[in-house]
């Protein structure tokens, strides 16, 4: 089980949302609409889509990586790797 599951109709629902948003922004481009405001637009989805990363990965941290560093040994460095790779390309986005 993933840490997500628990919350995972609830990353659906915000996902599904996000998606309307990327439609709405397809329609104002095809409508051409100002460029400011699909400017903004793009800002607002780019967040939303961040505050799921974000909770996402808090999720990972909490329950994958925690349960593979209370185990110890070569599977504890491969989370925390994976998990600090994570973390750089968030960062990088």
């Amino acid at each position: 089980m993933h840490g997500y599951t628990a919350d995972k109709d609830a990353y659906l629902k915000r996902l599904r949302r996000i998606e309307g948003q990327i439609r709405g922004l397809q329609r104002m481009v095809e409508n051409d609409e100002y460029c400011i405001d699909v400017l903004t637009q793009i800002s607002a989805a780019t967040k939303a889509l961040q505050a799921v990363s974000l909770g996402l990965l808090d999720e990972h941290l909490k329950h994958c990586v925690a349960q593979a560093a209370a185990e110890g040994g070569p599977v504890a460095e491969a989370k925390l790797a994976e998990a600090s790779a994570a973390i750089g390309r968030l960062v990088k986005s």
